[in-house]
């Protein structure tokens, strides 16, 4: 094959993905995810069914540190995969297909999703939840 001097296609260091397919890809990371965190629920869910002392370990592990954190970006995960969902909805029946309206519809998910969970969050510190 005669050695061109035909620029090579960019990788991912180098290319930057349009802002639409990087919220593609988180749609479907966080659909993965809720799949393990619906796991962590059942978890829990079998932990109260055993018993005091089960339930009390499961408290544990999710009242850590760690398990604060986990069930934070299981939340955030849940949101986002929800706002997008309904996202999807629109284009469902052909709404918001232009780029402009896409890239807007974009960001209003991430502003629900963020939103949405520091609201779950503030009202369960506040109440005692957590």
């Amino acid at each position: 094959m005669p050695s061109d001097n035909r620029p090579l296609s960019p990788h991912l260091q180098i290319y930057r993905l349009p802002f639409i397919v990087v919220l593609s890809i988180t749609h479907r990371m966080a659909g993965v995810a809720n799949t393990i965190g619906a796991l962590l629920v059942i978890y829990w869910l079998v932990s109260l069914a055993s018993g005091p002392d089960a339930f009390e370990r499961a408290q544990a592990v999710l009242g850590s540190w760690l398990g604060l954190i986990i069930l934070f970006l299981f939340s955030l995960g849940l949101f986002y995969h929800l706002c997008n969902g309904i996202r999807h909805l629109f284009w469902d029946v052909g709404k918001g297909f232009e780029l402009d309206a896409a890239k807007r519809s974009g960001q209003a998910v991430i502003a629900c999703a963020v939103g949405l969970t520091a609201l779950v969050w503030i009202v369960a510190f506040a109440t005692g939840g957590a």
